[in-house]
């Protein structure tokens, strides 16, 4: 008899890092109407492995029993079903390729790629609310249980499953194909793609509710989808190369941005020796990718300005000119009171304090902004944080 102890690591592994291959995978095959009947018999998969393999012994390919045994099943709820004779032809085409892919190996790795990047498209569809494909995303694509993402988002499980029941049916009534757009859709639909990965991470960055400010597993998963994307040569595009160097300066300072209590501590406040210099180096390299072609985009901008205070050994001597020189810029994309007084610290940096109090004079409603931020402000940390500012605004 295997060891069960070996046997539940090996399936936590392949459910973490195998199903979401696999759900993309047998998407393809038996089409995007099946969704969730993909998602279904990969898990029942799982548990089968879990009460046979102690006994039976691991395979040895797991991950390809375990495609083999979803597919089986797929097949067996497919046949059931009334709709199974009009695509009998079809579905018999698709599997011949797929059965032998099931006995003997997984998918290519470049297949793989691909229908992953197919169910990215898939999740991050315009016709799905954006919180839905956050959590659509992490389902599908990151291996979340329901549960997970519901702790994540700090709400109920039954919230979450609604949320994804209501994204399905977008996708149904929709007709949205699983394929990755070409032509002049790519750059609008790899857009929707962009923004849904940075509001994943920023979920991750700063929790929108809750007592914790910072969920570093939401910050993982977002870089590693926009790796995903920048590895493709659909996604290799400048803008996904910025987005990710601006997720990796950022993530590289986590676990310096909280102190001891939970405090949310400033960029001033921050020890730099816990900053990740690893992933600071591949943010400067996917830095560089972002400069082929001549467009500047916000998150272009965005990254320029987080590797100037990621490379700075300490506050006193940040790159404050280079820093309102990218704000000034930044200004033109979004002039958001927000940015506007973010703006403001780097022009009290490099012109003195009096001309910064002026810059955030000059901002209309700029304190009744935070003000409001304060408001809506639903974490303790970025409560405490915004009472600074809004004091320093008031001075």
């Amino acid at each position: 008899m295997q060891e069960p102890t070996g046997v539940s690591q090996l399936v936590e592994h392949l459910f973490r890092h195998e199903s979401a291959k696999m759900i993309a995978t047998l998407t393809r095959i038996f089409g995007i109407e099946h969704l969730s009947l993909a998602e279904d018999v990969v898990q029942e998969a799982l548990s089968r492995a879990l009460e046979t393999w102690p006994y039976r012994g691991i395979p040895e390919k797991p991950s390809a029993w375990i495609m083999r045994a979803s597919r089986n099943l797929a097949l067996d709820v497919i046949r059931r079903q009334k709709s199974f004779r009009a695509k009998e032809a079809e579905i018999a085409q698709l599997m011949e390729r797929a059965g032998s892919a099931g006995e003997t190996a997984t998918f290519s790795e470049h297949e793989i790629a691909d229908d992953r990047l197919r169910m990215m498209f898939v999740c991050c569809h315009p016709v799905i609310p954006s919180e839905a494909q956050v959590a659509l995303a992490l389902k599908t694509l990151c291996g979340f249980s329901v549960a997970e993402i519901s702790h994540a988002f700090l709400t109920t499980e039954a919230a979450i499953a609604k949320r994804l029941t209501r994204a399905k049916q977008k996708i149904q009534e929709a007709h949205v194909p699983f394929e990755i757009p070409g032509g002049d859709e790519l750059a609008r639909r790899l857009d929707s793609v962009l923004q849904s990965v940075y509001l994943l991470f920023n979920e991750g960055y700063k929790a929108s509710s809750g007592e914790k400010l910072v969920r570093g597993e939401l910050c993982e998963e977002a870089i590693r989808l926009t790796e995903l994307l920048a590895q493709h040569p659909t996604g290799n595009h400048p803008e996904t190369h910025a987005l990710l160097a601006l997720m990796l300066f950022n993530a590289a300072r986590l676990a310096a941005r909280e102190d001891d209590r939970g405090n949310l501590l400033r960029l001033e406040e921050q020890d730099r020796t816990r900053w990740d210099q690893a992933m600071i180096a591949r943010g400067m390299s996917h830095l560089r990718e972002s400069a082929a072609g001549g467009a500047v985009s916000e998150y272009h901008l965005q990254a320029g300005i987080a590797a100037c205070h990621a490379t700075a050994n300490d506050y006193q001597s940040t790159d404050w000119i280079r820093i309102l020189s990218f704000y000034d810029r930044l200004m033109e994309f979004d002039d958001s009171p927000v940015v506007a007084l973010n703006r403001a610290v780097a022009v009290a940096n490099v012109h003195g304090a009096k001309t910064g109090l002026e810059a955030v004079r000059a901002i209309r409603d700029g304190a009744q902004e935070f003000r409001r931020a304060f408001e809506l402000a639903e974490t303790k940390p970025e409560r405490a944080l915004l009472l600074k500012r809004l004091r320093s605004c008031a001075h």
